[in-house]
């Protein structure tokens, strides 16, 4: 599926994907999300390119999910900073972290998050907010929302179709 065809898609998932869907993007996100505002922070950090580290910034600005500040009039110098929508994609960055202390370190865990009053390992998963319950293929099942349009209902029918065979 191309960019342009995401962006037209009713999927959440592809529009998501269509604004932080790139590697970079993602581990931009991780760096902000533990503090780090510069551009020469990014760059140490993350071993990146300047020009695609500046193209990746440029479309976290645009999609809402990093505000550029100048911090510095001469010679002018910019911050970048989680906005509320930025923040909000932590949770995906845990899980994230989870899943992969979970299943690809076989070496054992190099990065995790940690309570900051106690200082112990966190162990993230993802609950359902009104019951509580945590969010499994068992416990939960995909369907059509309030606003789904055909390409939703389409897709709802044949995952039902699919599970009934």
């Amino acid at each position: 599926m191309s960019k342009s065809e995401r962006a037209l898609t009713q999927c959440p998932v592809g529009r998501t994907l269509e604004r932080v869907g790139d590697g970079w993007t993602f581990l931009i996100l991780r760096d902000a999300g533990h503090g780090l505002t510069r551009f020469d922070q990014f760059e140490k950090s993350l071993g990146v390119a300047p020009n695609i580290l500046t193209k990746r910034l440029a479309a976290l600005i645009e999609n809402g999910l990093l505000e550029k500040r100048r911090y510095q009039e001469r010679p002018p110098r910019f911050e970048y900073v989680l906005t509320d929508l930025g923040r909000d994609f932590g949770g995906v960055l845990a899980a994230m972290l989870a899943f992969g202390n979970r299943h690809f370190m076989p070496e054992g865990v190099a990065g995790q998050l940690v309570d900051r009053e106690t200082g112990k390992a966190a162990e993230p998963i993802l609950v359902d907010k009104v019951s509580g319950k945590p969010i499994t293929a068992e416990a939960f099942a995909y369907a059509a929302g309030p606003a789904a349009g055909p390409e939703v209902l389409d897709r709802v029918a044949f995952i039902a179709a699919r599970g009934s065979q």
